[in-house]
């Protein structure tokens, strides 16, 4: 108890916290932006034109097939190799917002085919009643499908969401300050890392418990609505 106490403190539990919302600011940052890329990705591949839909199916495959590891690792080490090379300049990257970056283009990977069978699983019937108001196809899909599509992609959209509160424990791997690196950090000053750890674990239990509580209850709000 005594060790314990001398860990926690308060600047310590402070500092956690603080690594805990950078935690929180990668997956909001990534799932937003992965939302955003993830439906234009869902357009293209439902798209009439080949060449759109080989675009964003070598996309899709290439990030949900390697190790986000991997993505974040290249990202990081090869993008100012690439932009030497291409633009002739050399930058220093700042390993989280490369980090953010890399999960988020992963997560509009996943995203897309949440999208994708989302749109498709509507009823048909409801194109055609669309078009038969005179709606065109962005209108039908902004008031009709996309509406109807929201609501039956929202748990699996929480879960991507507590996915990526998790996984941004990676960008600890090129020095991005979150919640586990500051966990190792403190675990390295005291030469106890079991401790700091196990307060992280906590701290990650904490924010994905709370996600999922109020994900339930929007999830019963929208389904009182229907």
């Amino acid at each position: 108890m005594e060790l314990f106490l001398k860990i926690a403190t308060p600047q310590t539990l402070l500092y956690m916290l603080k690594g805990a919302g950078a935690s929180l600011v990668v997956a909001t940052f990534a799932l937003t932006f992965g939302s955003i890329l993830g439906l234009t990705s869902a357009a293209c591949k439902m798209s009439r034109f080949k060449l759109l839909r080989a675009i964003a199916t070598v996309y899709v495959e290439v990030f949900r097939g390697t190790p986000m590891m991997l993505q974040i690792m290249i990202f990081y080490l090869c993008g100012p190799i690439f932009t030497r090379v291409l633009f002739g300049f050399v930058y220093t990257p700042n390993p989280f917002i490369v980090g953010t970056m890399a999960v988020s283009i992963n997560s509009g990977a996943y995203t897309t085919e949440l999208f994708r069978s989302a749109i498709q699983s509507i009823d048909k019937g409801q194109w055609e009643a669309a078009q038969t108001i005179g709606l065109n196809y962005f209108q039908t899909m902004r008031y009709v499908i996309l509406p109807q599509a929201l609501k039956r992609i929202l748990p699996p959209f929480v879960n991507e969401f507590i996915v990526l509160i998790k996984d941004s424990s990676l960008l600890s791997t090129i020095g991005a300050v979150e919640l586990l690196q500051t966990a190792t950090i403190i675990g390295g000053q005291y030469y106890n890392y079991l401790i700091p750890l196990s307060l992280a674990t906590v701290m990650y239990l904490v924010m994905t418990l709370t996600i999922a509580y109020f994900a339930r209850k929007l999830e019963r709000r929208l389904a009182e609505s229907d």
